[in-house]
């Protein structure tokens, strides 16, 4: 069933004619995206052909302003390309709140504001490595999850989560593994799909995909990457939406 979902996928990318699709660099991870739990409330606004979406994130959901780079190259931009090029007919905006150095209490904080403000029917939640250079308690931060897709699915909408970036530079300095763990449990106990970010970059790394060490090449280099995580994430949306049944009264 998996390897089902999975050869689904990957000719749903399939560039068809005067379709652009994804970077074939993209697709080598493509077995990473799971598509667990389906994004009810994404379904039907998918099928009202208007989909808001909410990226969540800190200072990895952006790209510098240089040369011609910055947000329109970084992923909550491509993931709109990609989800207006897969969902013909529908019309998308995704709006990015990104701030550099914000912890997930700090984005639950951000939420009370943005969900009645934007009233987006999917959040992308891009959290964990702030909370890991800090050294938040694993406890509270798990806590901190459960508080912020609770109050994301009061509001009517649903949520996937973003685990940290995968780097060899700072794999071994930051406890990120504890964090992404903690951020599967909670992905599990409350039924939300996770995108595995950071499994997703290692296995680029070890295939030779990406050279995560290359300084020369490297705004490049993260102008690709980000190409690739917005086109998977958008892969994850629309498997995830396709057989969604109705949102229930209980905003599951």
């Amino acid at each position: 069933m998996r390897r089902m979902a999975w050869l689904w996928a990957g000719l749903l990318l399939l560039p068809a004619p005067g379709w652009a699709g994804p970077p074939q660099e993209c697709l080598v991870a493509q077995h990473q995206v799971e598509h667990i739990f389906p994004l009810p409330h994404a379904a039907a606004a998918i099928a009202a052909k208007k989909l808001d979406v909410l990226v969540l994130g800190a200072g990895s959901s952006t790209l510098p302003q240089r040369n011609g780079n910055g947000p329109g190259s970084a992923y909550p931009a491509r993931l709109q390309t990609a989800l207006t090029e897969l969902l013909p007919g529908v019309a998308v905006n995704v709006t990015a709140d990104a701030v550099p150095r914000r912890t997930a209490a700090a984005m639950v904080e951000t939420l009370k504001t943005a969900l009645p403000k934007l009233k987006p029917a999917l959040v992308i939640w891009e959290t964990g490595t702030v909370d890991a250079i800090q050294s938040v308690d694993p406890d509270e931060f798990s806590a901190t999850l459960a508080q912020g897709i609770g109050a994301i699915r009061a509001a009517g909408a649903d949520v996937v989560l973003v685990n940290a970036q995968y780097s060899p530079r700072t794999e071994s300095m930051i406890g990120l593994t504890t964090y992404g763990d903690d951020m599967r449990w909670v992905a599990l106990q409350h039924e939300v799909p996770l995108f595995n970010r950071f499994e997703i970059m290692r296995l680029w790394a070890e295939l030779g995909t990406f050279d995560f060490t290359d300084a020369p090449n490297k705004i490049d280099m993260a102008k690709r990457v980000h190409d690739c995580i917005g086109w998977l994430l958008a892969d994850l949306v629309t498997e995830a939406a396709k057989n969604a049944a109705p949102p229930s009264e209980s905003g599951r």
